[in-house]
This record gives C-alpha cells, structure tokens and sequence, in this order.
C-alpha cells in the first residue's frame, strides 16, 4: 500500500532550528521526524512511500536515498517553483496513486492505529476518511464536526476563539480514494481543508472521521517540539529508540564513556560516542545527540542538545534547545526556552536569557548577556492580537521596544513606499508609544500621515479619503483603562482582517523584518483639514434644516477625552443648544467607577435644565450613553432597540447589522418596519465587515460597542450618533422617553463563567452534541433557538480571557432566570469534571 508523506514545509515557526532544514528533518530522539512517521507506516505494512519535497529537497532525499536501509520504497515529488499545497502536490502525482492510499503530514509525531483507520474507512465505504483527535486548545488546528454515525457534517480551517465549536481535530492524516483528485485542477494550488474537504460535503461525497486513540504531536513550533520529546521519554508515544536502554529510563548510545561520578536522573537519552564528564548532573528530560562531549561540572536539566555540540565545564543549560555544532564555553548559562540555532558559539561565561533565538552561526562575546532575539528584538509572545487589536499594560506588555517591533513588523507586511495613517489620543503613554510605532514602520521603508491627537472616528474617515494602505490607532483600552489598545486599520478604515493580523503577527514572531537603505527611509506628513474633511462628511448626511427649525437642548458629558475637543466645532454650525460638561483633556484614564458617577451627574443636570436629553461620550468618541429628559440613562441592549427603532422609522425596511448576542427585541422591531437583521460574531471587525458588505444597512452595532453609520464610515461614531439622535427626534417629533414606552419589553441576561483555555474546545463540542436535537446557530459560540418564539441561549466563549458567557433572551423573566441558572449549573459542572479528569503534564 502507498502513502504520501508531505514533506515541504519551511517550518518557519521552527526557526532557528529549520534555517538549513526542512521541518520534516528536524531530530526527535535524534532521529528525524520523518523516520519517526516511516517506522510509523512500516509498522502497519505501508512500504511505498512518495515524498512531496518543496524547501530545502535535498536534505530528505539524500538521507533515505531509495529508502532500501529503512526497508521501504522511496519516490519524490519535487514542486520546484510555486509550492501546489497540500491537496495540489497530491493532484501532482496522480498518476502513481491508482488504489486506496494514505496521506501524511510530515511535521507530527504520532502512533495511531493506522491499521484500525484503513478498517474504518473500508467498512465505511468512505471515499475520504480524515484521522481525528480530540486536544484541549484545538484554535490552531482545522475543528471537525461528526455525526453519530461519524459522518462528516462540519468543519472550520483554525478557527478564532468565539468559532471553537468542538475539540475534535484534523490531524493531517487521510484515507483517500484516488477518483477524488478529480475534482481539483491540475498545476494549481489547492488546498485539502480549504478546498477538497469543503467540495466533497457540498458534492455530497460520503467523507467520514475517525477518531483515534492514541498519542499525536504537530511539532508545529518551539514549545510544541521540546514537549513531544519530553513525552516520549516519559512512554507517553510509542516510538523506536535507536539506542540500547542500560537502565530503566535511559538510553544509551554506542562508544559513549560516561565519568563514573556523574549522576543522571531518567527518563534521558545520550547518544552514540559522547563524553560526560566528572560531575556532571543530567536530569530528566534531556536528550544528547550523537558525538556530544560535556565537560565537568556541567548541569543540564531537560534540555536538547544536537549532534557534535561541545559542552564546556561548570556550564548550565535548562529546558533550552541547541542545534548542532554548538560550542558552548565554560560557565555559559543557556535559560529555559531559548534556542540556538547551528553551529553557533556561545563564549566564556555568556548568558543567553529565557525565550532567546539565535540564529545559525552566530558568535557571542564571552561575558555577553544576551536577552533580545538575534542580539536585538525581545521576548515573543504566542500571541500579539486579541479581540481587537494589540492590548496590554503599558511599560509591562506594551513597551516601547515592543512598539518599535510590532511597528516594523505591520510595515514588512506592507510593500516598501507604502502610506498608512497614524492616529491616538490625547495622553502621553499614547503619543510614547505611537512615537515607537512609527519609528518601527519608518525603519521599514513605510510613510506615515500623522494625524497626531484625535478621535478614531476621524481616522476611520481619514483613511480612504489619503488613499493610503491602511491606518493604527492607539489610545487607552475602552473596557480597561489600565490597558493600551492598538489597532491596526484597513485601506476602508475597517479593523484589519485574521489573516491580516495572522501576517503581522507571522513577521513579528519569525523576525522578518525588512531592513531599508538610508534613502528608503519613511518619511512623515502632516495632513491638513483634517477636522474640516470630516465636518464635511459629517454634515451631508444630516438635515441641518431639522437643527434649524429646532430648539433642542443637549448636555454632552465628554469624560475629559478627546472627543471634547472635537464634537463642539463640530456642533458649532447647527442651531444645537449644547451644555458641556468635563470636555477638558485629562492625561489619566477614567475608571468605571468614576464614569459612573459621572453618569450620575449628567442626570441630574439633565433633569434641572431640563433637557431634551444627555449624552455622556468615551472609547475615543465610539461609545455613547443617552439620559432621557427625566434623567435616567439609556445603555446596553436598550440603547440598542432605541436606535434600531428611530433608524428604522426613519429608515423604514431597512437593514440592521448586531452581534450574535444582542436583545431579540432587535428583530421585534425589524419586523414592525419590515426590516432585515443580520447577526455577526461578538467582534467589532465582524460588525463593521458586515455593515460596509451589505448597501441596505442604516445602521450597525450596538449600545455596547457603539454604532455604525455605514454611509458615514465604517467604525463607531458616537459624534455622529449624537446628531442622528438630535436629527431623528426633531424630525420625527418625538422625545426619548415616549420612543423608550415604543419598545417591545425584552429580557436579555447574562452571567460569565471561569473557564479555562484548555477547555473552552471540549465544552463546545459537549454543548453541540447534547443539543444534536435543537435547531443550532454557530455564528460564534453555540446559540440554542427554542421553536414559535423569540427564545434562545447563547454559551459564548471569551476571545480574551479564560472565561464563558452565557446569553438568555426571552419576553418571559421567569423562564430567563431558570434558564440562565440551569445553564451555568451545566457549565460549571463540565467544567469542574474536566478539570479533575485533566492529567498532569510530564
């Protein structure tokens, strides 16, 4: 029988490790992945073996050869310009596939039952059987949905956070009928998730999934790759050793002398014709490569060490990786997660900190500390974005080092000489760190139009009016003052896309930062009008005869930002009788406790001037608060149905764009003007996606978020919602308390349940499978509908913390509370079980 083994990988977030080699080449046990996935196949009577070879070809060929050492048949398939993907280096070799055969990635380590699989898929008479595991973070793996009869129903290629709709996973082990490479097209890229898979449910085909037992690994990166050797000393996989074990739990290559006053602990791996000398300490979790020499006194705990690496005396190394080659110096400290590349050498008493990479053949100084990437940068984390945008505390997580880097690394995404927009708001920890930004993008070859202080919906507007590339904002976070938030913008003014963010984050982790010549160098502008340019949008989509013919009176609570000094130019115009308050700019954030009270205030000013209403205005002029003439506020989902209800008299069959979450008042409403809702992910990209993709949406969003004029821009606008409020009122001769009597009476509650990382997957899955019977939503989350009415349960996962929220929504209050009680009682109970059943890491 054949298999395919995908073998052309670069492994980019291997790196430093696969700089000279392929992902499939990289030891394991010193030996090979790929060896590992050939006994694997040998052992279940796979003996033809082609290889789909892309970067760096020659290191595998040239170790199997014809594969007669390793008692297979070895073909390659070289794709020598545009690699074909996964599905089209396959549709390549057709011609050899003519019976059943086996497809292979070549960058895990598993011991599937491969035999049990081909069983399954035969008994099945499946035309294309995917292998499956069940893992605890699946996000960066393609999710599977079967059903009872394991049939494929679903699938979703690494979903984000709130789209985890299971923990079963695509391993990247098929069973495949060769008639199906008829459906892809020949000398194109194509690709198996994305495109095959998805072709075969619509077509129909019958395509199943086993779920196997067993141990699986994608050494997909760093953390990932030490781990599966930790695992496999620990017996966790079964994989072949290439040395004999002298004592249980180490293994012990040929010609090795071992000093008979070092200690080692197991489980260890040493290889052949090493050298270990007097007191050395070697602990659990190490493995040597082969002609490895350690010099006395040295103490290495877990840590995985390649061929020919030299070990000097007194010297420290802890859970690091050092590729082949290395010379370490006596008392060099190598720390836990740093990697050094090939043939490096670390000097006399260096010190290479936690988390550091080195690359290939670089030389440190003795004495050297070395705490940033290839002598620069800093420490990676695995991820850079969250909900929206970069988020963290300033001078903790967010630094201006970082900002230099993550700034550079926006700009390599973009091509040399491109224009992006640069906006923030008022206070200094912004203009610091904005400052750092551009540093970065300018360093990269990328021009800047600084906008400096100003409010993020000006920016929005801004940005393809400049007719650059894209934009970044920076202002403190809306839900977390303590907290910066940086976002990245389209050439629309729309938050940027995952794949986007995927490839900002792939040049900052990966340190594939374009370096530009002196004359390439950025250079930045400052664009004029900018204030008027928006005034302009602004006022052609109002009736300024309304504010005209009008006598409002409006209290505006600015909360010290920088709307504040915006909003009354940009009221100046209309006929608007507008009380300010707190519109002063102030360098420290606004708690919510202080908002609230400030809130308060506003009502009570409100009521004793009596106002038609209030306004209390923050994240930067996106997010609104109305008070009413009696002087109680107007938020959250109420917020929400009140601006559906005046947009859609105004704006009557209409369409309205709200995140998967929002009231069902909002469809009450739709129908009583014969409206249309589309429903969103509970993501402010997803909401203004949405709102700027369909030409019938009036408005977009919500009382929590803000809300979106489509027409104006495509962001929150809280300045703008002001005078549409003001606008619609005048217009429709109504105030805000009788529009609030209009609405349908609707409860919508919530609670939030802690719930780890690790979980969220499976909880997912268990919530589909116990309601296989109910009709199910899976826009984000899992959202029950119950039949003949408006009913329904949302269990929504946190995209930024470890924590699940559960949505109810019903016109009955009574059947709300039961509800939400017997769900988070379901969710907290799976949750209390799972975390008991979770074992221990080795």
């Amino acid at each position: 029988m054949r298999a395919v083994l995908m073998a052309g990988g670069a492994g980019t977030r291997l790196r430093p490790l696969t700089c000279d080699l392929p992902k499939p080449m990289v030891p394991v046990l010193n030996r090979p992945i790929a060896a590992h996935i050939i006994n694997l196949l040998k052992r279940h009577n796979i003996t033809e073996i082609i290889a789909t070879l892309h970067y760096l070809p020659d290191a595998l060929r040239d170790y199997f050869l014809d594969g007669s050492d390793f008692g297979i048949q070895m073909n390659y398939a070289v794709e020598d310009d545009q690699p074909l993907g996964t599905a089209g280096c396959v549709k390549n070799i057709e011609e050899l596939l003519d019976e059943t055969f086996f497809v292979v990635s070549g960058d895990s380590i598993t011991d599937f039952d491969l035999t049990a699989a081909l069983a399954f898929h035969r008994q099945k008479q499946s035309k294309a059987t995917l292998v499956l595991t069940r893992v605890p973070n699946p996000m960066e793996f393609g999710v599977v949905i079967v059903d009872e009869g394991q049939r494929i129903c679903r699938f979703l290629e690494k979903p984000s956070t709130g789209e985890v709709f299971s923990d079963t996973i695509n391993t990247g082990i098929y069973i495949l009928e060769p008639e199906l490479l008829d459906y892809l097209p020949p000398n194109e890229e194509s690709d198996f998730s994305q495109d095959l898979f998805p072709l075969l449910l619509e077509k129909q085909e019958p395509i199943y999934g086993y779920i196997a037992d067993g141990y699986w690994c994608d050494v997909g990166h760093l953390d990932a790759y030490r781990e599966a050797q930790y695992d496999a000393l620990a017996g966790k996989v079964d994989l072949d050793f290439s040395y004999a074990e002298q004592e249980p739990g180490i293994w012990v290559g040929e010609d090795t002398i071992i000093d008979p006053t070092a200690r080692l602990s197991p489980p260890l791996l040493i290889g052949d014709n090493c050298r270990i000398g007097p007191g050395t300490v070697i602990e659990g979790g190490t493995v040597l490569g082969d002609n490895v020499t350690v010099g006395v006194g040295a103490d290495i705990k877990r840590a995985i060490v390649g061929n020919g690496v030299m070990i000097g005396d007194d010297a420290t190394l802890a859970a690091c990786v050092v590729s082949r080659g290395c010379r370490l110096e006596r008392r060099t400290q190598v720390l836990e997660g740093a990697v050094i590349g090939p043939l490096c050498i670390i000097g006399e008493e260096a010190h290479v900190n936690a988390n550091v990479k080195i690359w290939p053949s670089k030389r440190v100084e003795p004495g050297a500390i070395v705490n940033l990437n290839l002598i620069w940068g800093n420490t990676a984390h695995r991820n850079l974005f969250g909900q929206r945008g970069v988020s963290g505390i300033v001078n903790i997580d967010i630094t201006p080092e970082f900002a230099v880097k993550l700034g550079a690394a926006y700009g390599s995404s973009l091509r040399p000489g491109a224009e992006i927009v640069v906006s923030r708001d008022q206070r200094n920890v912004s203009r610091m760190v904005t400052r750092s930004l551009i540093a970065g993008l300018m360093s990269v070859g990328i021009n800047i139009q600084n906008l400096e202080a100003t409010a993020i919906p000006i920016a929005r507007t801004m940005i393809p009016r400049l007719k650059v590339v894209g934009g970044i904002h920076v202002r403190i976070h809306p839900d977390r003052p303590e907290y910066l938030l940086i976002e990245f913008l389209d050439s629309q003014g729309i938050n940027v896309s995952k794949s986007t963010e995927k490839k900002i984050e792939g040049a900052y982790f990966k340190e594939d930062l374009r370096r530009v010549s002196i004359p390439e160098i950025g250079e930045m502008s400052y664009p004029a009008q900018v204030l008027e340019t928006y005034r302009h949008s602004f006022e052609t989509l109002l009736d300024v005869e309304a504010f005209s013919s009008g006598s409002t009176k409006i209290v505006i609570d600015y909360a010290y930002g920088v709307s504040g000094a915006i909003l009354p130019l940009l009221l100046s115009k209309f006929s608007c009788d507008a009380v300010v308050l707190n519109a002063s700019l102030r360098q420290t954030a606004v708690s919510n406790e202080e908002r609230e009270t400030l809130l308060h205030q506003l009502g009570q000013v409100v009521a004793a001037l009596k106002a038609n209403l209030g306004v209390q205005v923050s994240a930067n002029g996106e997010q609104l608060i109305l008070v009413d003439e009696s002087g109680l506020p107007i938020r959250g989902e109420l917020l929400t149905a009140l601006m559906v209800h005046m947009v859609l008299t105004a704006y009557p069959e209409g369409t309205i764009v709200v995140p998967v979450q929002a009231s069902s008042a909002v469809e009450m409403l739709a129908r009583r003007h014969r409206g249309q809702v589309i429903r969103t992910k509970a993501n402010p990209t997803a909401l203004m996606a949405a709102s700027q993709a369909n030409p019938h949406v009036v408005l977009g969003g919500g009382g929590e978020m803000g809300f979106i004029f489509p027409r104006l821009h495509p962001g929150f606008d809280a300045m703008f919602s002001i005078a549409k409020v003001v606008e619609m009122l005048t217009l429709q001769g109504r105030s805000l308390v009788q529009v609030r009597s209009e609405l349908p009476r609707v409860y919508n509650k919530y609670c939030t349940v802690r719930c780890s990382w690790k979980i969220k997957g499976a909880l997912m899955r268990y919530l589909v499978e116990i309601h296989r019977n109910h009709h199910l939503e899976l826009i984000d989350g899992v959202k029950v509908l119950y039949p003949h009415s408006d009913n329904w349960v949302l269990i929504l996962p946190d995209a930024g913390e470890p924590s699940v929220h559960i949505y109810v929504n019903s016109e009955d209050s009574d059947w709300a509370d039961y509800q939400l009680a017997s769900y988070r009682a379901q969710v907290q109970k799976f949750i209390s079980q799972t975390q008991g059943e979770t074992p221990n890491i080795f």
